[in-house]
C-alpha cells in the first residue's frame, strides 16, 4: 500500500489513556508533579482528561461502576512499555529537585532520539506504575539546544 492510497495524514498523537484506581491520586500528579491543565470530564464513566500540551492523557477510574469496560482481566499483563511527553528545555538539576519534592524516584536519564531529534529524557512512573519518560527538545552537536 502507498501513502498515496491512505485516505487521511497523521499529525501527532492524540491522547493515551491510562487506567487509574484513584482518581484523586492520579489528578495531584498530573496536575500537581507534571503541570497538566484539566481537560473534558465525564463524571458517569469515571474518566478525567488532562491536557498534556496539544494532547490528552485520560485518566479512567476502574473503581468506578462506570469504568467496567474498562477494567483488565487479573491476568492480562501489561500491554504499553512507556509514554513520552515531549517539554521545553529545562535545567536537569530542578527537573531532579523537582520530581524529588513530589518523591518521584527517577528510574533512568539518558540522551536518545525521539520524534524531534537526540535529546535528553528522564524516566519515572506515576502513582500507577506506568512509566512516563519526559523528554526535552533536540540538543545538536554545535550547542544548538
Amino acid at each position: 500500500m502507498t501513502s498515496a492510497s491512505i485516505p487521511f495524514s497523521l499529525v501527532g498523537i492524540d491522547h493515551v489513556v491510562f487506567l487509574v484506581d484513584d482518581m484523586a491520586k492520579a489528578l495531584a500528579f498530573y496536575q500537581g508533579v507534571l503541570g497538566c491543565q484539566l481537560g473534558y470530564t465525564y463524571p458517569a464513566l469515571g474518566m478525567e482528561q488532562v491536557w498534556c500540551g496539544s494532547a490528552l492523557i485520560v485518566l479512567w477510574d476502574i473503581t468506578h461502576p462506570g469504568a467496567e469496560s474498562a477494567v483488565p482481566p487479573v491476568a492480562s499483563g501489561r500491554n504499553v512499555d512507556h509514554v513520552c511527553i515531549a517539554t521545553s528545555p529545562f535545567d536537569h538539576d530542578a527537573l531532579r529537585a523537582h520530581l524529588a519534592a513530589h518523591h518521584v524516584e527517577i528510574e533512568r536519564e539518558a540522551m536518545h532520539g525521539g520524534a524531534r531529534g537526540m535529546g535528553h529524557s528522564f524516566y519515572f512512573r506515576d502513582p500507577f506504575d506506568n512509566k512516563i519518560e519526559l523528554k526535552g527538545p533536540a540538543v545538536y552537536p554545535d550547542g544548538r539546544g
